[in-house]
């Protein structure tokens, strides 16, 4: 690619980075652990997100293909356990998409008042998936603006979340008790649940490193992107959490709506035109937090298609290289996602597609670790830009911790912990659908294997 055309800079990257990892929309349902979550954020920044950070970085900067964490399980355990990786790494991306869809006009009705029929909102939800359908067709360079502006408005509604959830302690008090053994965690059922949810939150550097073509010294800004961003994407998580526990009690937060909830008791107001600029601009946050991560996204998915590891249909690509396949196949699965909400029976259809997509993403994540180390040893003479330096016992530590994390993740998300009626509610829909995206995954994968073998590799 020649050099005008590398318009990605650092700047870019450090807010692309906050852009995608920033997810506002996942801070109500990382406040509805209850204080304890201070305890998981701090905990899990150090166990999860820093390690996962530098080996990210690491295999990004080495292996810089758009295939991404797809290629590094590939290339460490081969095209079976590639397959399952690119396709749940996949498919949380349009359950995420029609999840937001809900959440997007839950939000139009809750800053407006209105609330026309199911089918003018199902409209209104078709729209939007479209939309960010149509904009992610450009590329990562072209749409750099759109992320720059979200990572901008990310950082105003958190720091002013958290700015007044200070204000309102000292003058009202919180909502919440604040003491020692509250931020305690009590390893209980409800919590347990949730704490996948701050994992969720930490994810996506790794989609950074797929901007490396469009980068003129991506081995120098990759790392750098990473680490900075990461440094301010903690202190924003951890502000907007303190901010929304302060405004609302945590047996009363609503996940799908708890940040708008949280702005209107924290000023006063339930109208105005407070209210409705902080709601305009966590709107135009939804559209760019799946923007951001559909070039990502798209790209392993049309790489992995070129590899007969996902169905070809995903690797159709336009004139400008751009994976439309990928593209248009989120927005028909989101689609039918939207239309079929309606006959769906559950309390709150954002949570119940957002925690599918939260489980599927989790999943494929948990093989780039030992892949990690794999590579090390079956590849040690590649050129590593960026190294984790360190002994064989502080990069085991360094890729099993991490992964241990997400493995209880995704157990404590899907496996009912109790037999509260509420939980197994939630919890076993949640489970048939993980079973459901899990033997898709493996009739896929036995394709890629099949096709592996024809081609005599």
């Amino acid at each position: 690619m020649s050099e005008n055309v590398k318009k990605f800079r650092l700047f870019d990257a450090v807010l692309a980075a906050v852009c995608i990892v920033l997810v506002v929309e996942s801070s109500a349902p990382a406040a509805a652990i209850g204080n304890s979550q201070f305890f998981w954020w701090i905990f899990l920044l150090v166990g999860f997100f820093l390690p996962y950070g530098l080996i990210s970085a690491e295999l990004g900067t080495t292996y810089e293909d758009e295939g991404g964490i797809y290629d590094w399980v590939k290339r460490a355990f081969g095209n079976r356990w590639g397959s399952r990786v690119a396709w749940y790494y996949y498919i949380n991306f349009p359950l995420w998409m029609g999840s937001l869809a809900v959440l997007f006009f839950d939000i139009v009705s809750q800053i407006t008042g209105w609330e026309p029929n199911v089918w003018i909102a199902v409209l209104i939800e078709l729209a939007f998936i479209w939309g960010v359908v149509f904009i992610s067709n450009f590329s990562i360079a072209e749409n750099k603006w759109l992320l720059n502006i979200a990572a901008f408005l990310k950082a105003f509604i958190m720091l002013s979340i958290g700015a007044l959830g200070i204000y309102r302690a000292l003058t009202v008090g919180p909502a919440n008790e604040f003491t020692l053994a509250s931020l305690i965690p009590s390893f209980d059922a409800d919590g347990l649940s949730y704490i996948s949810v701050i994992v969720f939150n930490f994810l996506g550097f790794e989609v950074v490193t797929t901007f490396a073509s469009q980068m003129s010294d991506p081995s120098r800004e990759i790392p750098k992107a990473i680490i900075l961003g990461g440094i301010i994407i903690a202190l924003f998580y951890l502000l907007s959490a303190f901010g929304i526990s302060v405004a609302i009690p945590t047996e009363e937060l609503t996940i799908s709506s708890g940040i708008i909830e949280s702005v209107m008791l924290l000023t006063g107001r339930t109208s105005g035109i407070i209210i409705t600029l902080f709601g305009l601009m966590f709107l135009y946050t939804l559209i760019a937090n799946l923007t951001s991560w559909s070039f990502g996204v798209n790209y392993v998915a049309k790489y992995a298609a070129e590899q007969n590891a996902l169905p070809k249909v995903l690797a159709i690509e336009d004139k400008k290289g751009m994976p439309i396949g990928a593209n248009i196949a989120n927005g028909v699965i989101a689609s039918l996602i939207v239309v079929a909400a309606p006959f769906i029976p559950s309390q709150d259809i954002f949570w119940s597609f957002f925690a599918l997509n939260m489980v599927t993403l989790l999943m494929s994540y948990i093989l780039m670790f030992p892949a990690f180390l794999k590579l090390r040893n079956s590849d040690p003479d590649a050129v590593r830009p960026f190294k984790i330096n360190g002994s064989s016992l502080k990069l085991m530590i360094m890729s099993y911790v991490p992964m241990i994390l997400l493995v209880i993740s995704v157990i404590f998300s899907i496996i009912p912990l109790s037999r509260d009626p509420a939980e197994l509610g939630e919890k076993i829909p949640l489970l048939i659908g993980t079973v459901a995206a899990i033997v898709v995954g493996e009739i896929i994968a036995a394709g890629a294997v099949k096709n592996d073998k024809a081609k005599g590799n």
